[in-house]
């Protein structure tokens, strides 16, 4: 499924698959995320720590009528403020899907998946 804009010039589809890429590799440049962690948990509660080609499996895009809601999966660093990093990584991706797709999303909902302890 893709999200299709009209323009002048013609209609974009733009896919789920690229937007969620672009949305993970905004969120774990973000201070204090390690990285993208997938939607499901293991049996024992553990997440997967995702790599790049696999964002898609940590981001979950809803259109409600004309609104699009973003869902991201993430692993934070130990030590550091969760509610900082969230809000920052927040601000970060609402503001480059909006420079690089001209998207606005109504909510942008971020998971702590789990805690990583870096050495």
């Amino acid at each position: 499924m893709s999200i299709a804009r009209k323009t002048e010039f013609g209609s974009i589809n733009i896919e789920k698959e690229a937007i969620a890429t672009l949305a993970g590799g905004a969120i774990s440049e973000c201070y204090g995320v390690v990285g993208m962690a997938s939607r499901k948990f293991f049996k024992d509660g553990i997440a997967e720590l995702l790599k790049t080609e696999n964002y898609a499996k940590g981001v979950v895009i809803r259109k409600k009528e004309e609104d699009l809601e973003l869902d991201l999966y993430i692993i934070v660093s130990y030590g550091v403020r969760i509610s900082e990093i969230v809000l920052e990584a927040q601000k970060r991706v609402a503001y480059v899907i909006k420079k690089v797709l001209d998207l606005n999303f109504k909510q942008i909902n971020i998971y702590v998946q789990g805690i990583k302890v870096i050495d």
